[in-house]
């Protein structure tokens, strides 16, 4: 009984939703996109001019509502709606996808591919038009692209890190999907998951003693101010999507529905290059800001994680995409 409440109670606040934010009618469709990050981030810029593009492209038919910083709640909560049939959209991750489908998880795995070019080619291959495939017949979710890069993935901590050996007892902050818990572990970390709006509050509590992020997020977050350490490790090459409802996608024309994949693909990679062309100048920040940026081997830590692949059973799927990443 409870459960029927549950998601009895999740249809009608998909509804609400809808009705608050918009719905989809005859001729008129609207599309609210939600995204942890500010709009000072680089991706926001390649979500603006999907926003400008879709508009122009549809003669202002389909309408583009963009919200930073979460302004719309939680990403698990508008995913729950997106698969009811809400016209939100989120910039999501594969791991929170891999809990409807497995092989989403492998994106997030450690030193999976080097830079943008690489991480782009497996998630505009085939194989993973695949994944889109099941995503929506399994969980009722659209991919419009999933291009959308953030950067590799650092430590940031309050000591010096040079070995897995030194994270020993070190209570480090990552999402809560099982690739990133397990390669946080293999890294010598105690994996603890949490929210990202309450990463800066947990560090300066001393709740948790460490994070790892791309340094877009990091400096975002202000969290220059509670950690001391940049360590780069480049563990996690960071690309997300924009996943949208499946049952709002198939309402739209066809020729609405190619708009936006087309668009969601050319706003991603505007987004991607334009986040690898700042990097260097967000460290140059950091370090005025008195943080410390250290370069080390990260063989230690390829090495260490290696095993993740195969305690996830992503081991035969990670030689074929990097058959893929060869091509």
């Amino acid at each position: 009984m409870n459960i029927l409440l549950a998601r009895s109670s999740l249809l009608a606040l998909a509804a609400l939703f809808a009705a608050g934010v918009g719905s989809a009618r005859a001729a008129d469709y609207s599309l609210s996109i939600n995204t942890v990050l500010t709009q000072q981030d680089p991706l926001y810029k390649g979500l603006e001019q999907f926003k400008a593009n879709v508009e122009s492209r549809t003669q202002g038919k389909v309408k583009i509502r963009l919200f930073p910083a979460s302004k719309l709640g939680k990403d698990e909560d508008l995913l729950e709606q997106a698969s009811l049939g809400a016209n939100v959209a989120v910039v999501v991750d594969g791991g929170r996808l891999s809990l409807a489908v497995k092989e989403f998880g492998i994106l997030g795995a450690p030193y999976l591919a080097q830079g943008y070019e690489g991480m782009r080619k497996i998630v505009t291959s085939p194989l993973f038009e695949q994944w889109n495939d099941r995503l929506r017949q399994d969980a009722g979710y659209q991919i419009l692209s999933f291009n959308w890069w953030q950067g590799e993935r650092h430590l940031l901590t309050n000591k010096p890190v040079r070995s897995p050996a030194d994270l020993a007892g070190i209570r480090m902050r990552t999402p809560g999907a099982p690739v990133w818990m397990e390669t946080v572990r293999a890294m010598g970390a105690t994996p603890t998951p949490m929210a990202w709006p309450d990463v800066y509050a947990a560090m300066q509590q001393q709740v948790i003693d460490g994070v790892e992020a791309q340094h877009t997020a990091s400096y975002g977050a202000r969290l220059h101010e509670v950690a001391k350490v940049v360590t780069k490790t480049g563990h996690i090459n960071l690309i997300t999507g924009l996943v949208t409802s499946a049952i709002w996608f198939d309402k739209l024309p066809p020729d609405y529905q190619a708009i936006l994949r087309e668009e969601a693909l050319k706003g991603g990679d505007t987004a991607s290059r334009a986040t690898g062309a700042v990097l260097a100048k967000i460290e140059e920040q950091m370090r005025d800001k008195g943080q410390r940026i250290d370069e080390i081997d990260v063989a230690p830590f390829r090495e260490a994680t290696g095993a993740v692949y195969t305690t996830l059973g992503y081991a035969d799927l990670r030689k074929r995409i990097e058959q893929i990443v060869k091509e």
